[in-house]
């Protein structure tokens, strides 16, 4: 966790302070949540790197979007899809 929170922080350029990471921490396991909940069940951002950064993505448009109420950005939802869809064609495979 401590290595997602890092990242997450270093996207959002607030590395200077501790001060957000405990909602930092909230927003990493929500993302993590709304990304299962979308489909991709077999996310595991602590062993795979671009789960992680899937995370992280999510997790920073959730902060973003806190004052904006914008729509998910098209290149989180291209690469959540690509996730999802790759999870089920491995489903299918096997």
């Amino acid at each position: 966790m401590e290595q997602l929170l890092q990242m997450l922080k270093t996207d959002l350029g607030i590395m200077s302070t501790s001060a957000y990471d405990l909602r930092l921490r909230q927003y990493l396991t929500a993302a993590e949540a709304e990304i299962k909940r979308e489909g991709a069940t077999t996310i595991n951002p602590r062993a795979d790197q671009a789960d992680a950064q899937l995370v992280v993505m999510y997790a920073a448009w959730l902060w973003r979007r806190r004052d904006s109420m914008d729509a998910m950005p098209r290149m989180l939802r291209w690469t959540l899809n690509n996730r999802i869809m790759q999870e089920k064609a491995a489903t299918a495979n096997d």
